[in-house]
């Protein structure tokens, strides 16, 4: 991939003999440092989706690799954890920290762990045991709960019997706090070093809310609550207040890095966990998980045409503005445009988690080693031939001053 002017941003890695280098305990292809544009932004924007998280580590991997370091990092529920995890230490620890929570995560909080050989064997198995296999995990995860993330409530609450705000849930994230507080540097998260928003919503207000390093000082509290998933889970309190999942609302705070104040030239990768494309279902099972995927996919998809729309009514705003003669530059009206149009371009990266085979309705909470391997080497494969496209990194020159790649999109 050729030179470009601006910015070189360089990588954090081990290089072996070969051009490969290591990271968390895989091998994984030597890429140079790659040198982008000035963009002001580079942001990573996180989305939920539970165990299709792995999905969002491997990209984070990718990114690693380049070179290519956040200077913000946005979360919501799955992508808030990773988020935490990602802000929460040194460039160089990321990925070995991302690597131990997931394996941490995907094991079973009170059942065995099978052996990494026989587990890859059922899972290698043909489909019809594959798909028993995975059934199984999933039903794991909704009967043990996953290690240093939640565990089953024992008794498990009464539908009509009463309770409080933080126990009203199948499920205690109680762990969590303990895997993130041991992963996680907070005093590096609120260092600024890097811009960290994780979104939640409150549950007695019903406000959308981000909590944002700039503004706050963020707890592991912050980044749970942004993955309170009701029923399952129960709200997390901050300061007095109840907060649910902010995918409930809004499942990707793309929105929140493109309509930054003051605006700045942004590279923005933004990391989906569900497909809009997909199969029509032919049974109830399937009806529910392509439910998930038009629900979840479409909030996204509707946010970025609409931040798409409104960069290019902003760009050809201001191109109007330097056509008008300079005495009459002071008018009220003139004045308002000013303030609304914009010179600054976004450039986003769609990376999109693509069905497997053996997903089923239940793939947001099967929390397998081998599923979880799958989806991370999936993240970083394509991270990897995104960044490998020619000019995907340049700066937008259309109308819009706004553009979005997919390397599933942009390659059929």
């Amino acid at each position: 991939m050729g030179e470009r002017k601006g910015t070189r941003v360089r990588a954090n890695a081990t290089v072996t003999e070969g051009g490969e280098q290591h990271a968390a305990g895989r091998t994984a292809r030597f890429a140079p440092s790659l040198a982008l544009p000035p963009y002001q932004t580079v942001a990573l924007v996180l989305q939920g989706g539970g165990a299709l998280g792995a999905y969002q580590a491997g990209v984070y991997e990718g990114l690693h690799e380049a070179g290519i370091v956040p200077n913000w990092i946005a979360g919501i529920s799955i992508g808030a954890l990773n988020t935490a995890i990602i802000a929460g230490n040194a460039p160089e620890h990321r990925v070995a920290k991302l690597k131990a929570f997931w394996d941490t995560v995907c094991q079973p909080a009170y059942g065995f762990s099978l052996p990494p050989s026989v587990e890859n064997a059922f899972f290698d198995s043909p489909a019809p045991v594959r798909t028993a296999f995975t059934t199984m995990q999933a039903f794991s995860a909704l009967v043990d709960g996953q290690r240093g993330f939640f565990v089953p409530r024992v008794p498990p609450p009464l539908p009509f019997t009463p309770s409080t705000p933080g126990t009203a849930s199948w499920y205690d994230t109680a762990p969590l706090k303990s895997t993130l507080e041991r992963l996680c540097d907070f005093d590096r998260i609120n260092s600024g070093e890097t811009r960290v928003s994780v979104a939640a919503v409150n549950v007695g207000t019903g406000n959308f809310e981000y909590f944002d390093n700039q503004h706050k000082t963020l707890r592991a509290e912050h980044f749970i609550a942004s993955g309170s998933l009701p029923p399952g889970f129960a709200a997390t309190e901050i300061d007095g207040e109840f907060y649910w999942d902010g995918g409930l609302m809004s499942n990707t705070p793309l929105s929140e890095v493109i309509q930054a104040s003051p605006r700045r030239d942004t590279l923005a990768f933004q990391v989906d966990l569900w497909s809009a494309r997909g199969p029509v279902p032919t049974n109830l099972t399937d009806v529910q998980g392509r439910m998930k995927d038009i629900q979840y996919s479409s909030r996204t998809r509707m946010v970025t045409d609409m931040m798409q729309h409104s960069q290019r009514f902003r760009h050809v705003l201001r191109e109007v503005l330097m056509r008008v003669a300079p005495e009459h530059r002071d008018d009220p009206w003139c004045k308002l445009a000013e303030e609304l149009s914009s010179s600054h371009r976004y450039n986003v990266f769609q990376l999109v988690y693509r069905d497997k085979e053996f997903d089923g309705n239940y793939k947001d909470y099967q929390f397998g080693v081998s599923t979880m391997n799958v989806h991370w080497q999936s993240g970083l494969r394509d991270i990897r031939d995104s960044l490998a496209q020619p000019g995907w990194l340049d700066m937008p020159d259309n109308d819009a001053g706004f553009v979005t790649h997919d390397i599933h999109r942009d390659q059929r």
